[in-house]
């Protein structure tokens, strides 16, 4: 099975959250932070939230780390994202994540390469048996061109925040 991309429903329940474990890709994360992210979108996430459906990854937390002012910063972040349940890699994260870099450079239709992070989440995720929840094509890139087991599933609709 593939990587299948779906987008948020537009009908009424998005307020119930996912219904599903999702790894949490900083190009959501960060647009929900800046305020990007409103309306339904925002409820459905803020449920995801209090269900504990949200699952952070270390590549991930790496992303939303670098983002820190100072140590203090730093601290506080890190407090916040170990409040998420975790996405573990093992020891079979990088040989997979390195499959998947694979097969893109073998589909001689593209010419886009997708970011170590987002390679290294995505295994995380399939490992963890969990989908990804972003806003980011290089997940689209992967369901269309790899092996990759994991829902991918777009905080808001594409090209409908900056």
């Amino acid at each position: 099975m593939s990587l299948r991309s779906k987008r948020p429903m537009s009908a009424a329940g998005l307020t119930d959250g996912y219904g599903r474990s999702l790894a949490l890709d900083n190009s959501a994360w960060a647009r929900v932070l800046d305020g990007r992210i409103t309306g339904i979108p925002r409820l459905r996430y803020d449920a995801a939230v209090r269900a504990d459906e949200l699952m952070v990854a270390d590549p991930f937390r790496l992303e939303a780390l670098y983002s820190a002012r100072d140590g203090a910063a730093f601290e506080e972040l890190r407090r916040h994202l170990g409040g998420f349940r975790h996405a573990q890699g093992t020891s079979r994260t990088w040989p997979r994540a390195i499959d998947l870099q694979r097969q893109l450079a073998e589909d001689r239709r593209i010419s886009h390469r997708v970011k170590l992070a987002d390679l290294l989440l995505a295994a995380c995720a399939e490992e963890a048996g969990a989908g990804i929840l972003h806003y980011d094509h290089d997940y689209d890139v992967l369901a269309g061109h790899t092996d990759l087991d994991a829902e991918s599933v777009w905080i808001t609709p594409r090209g409908s925040v900056d």
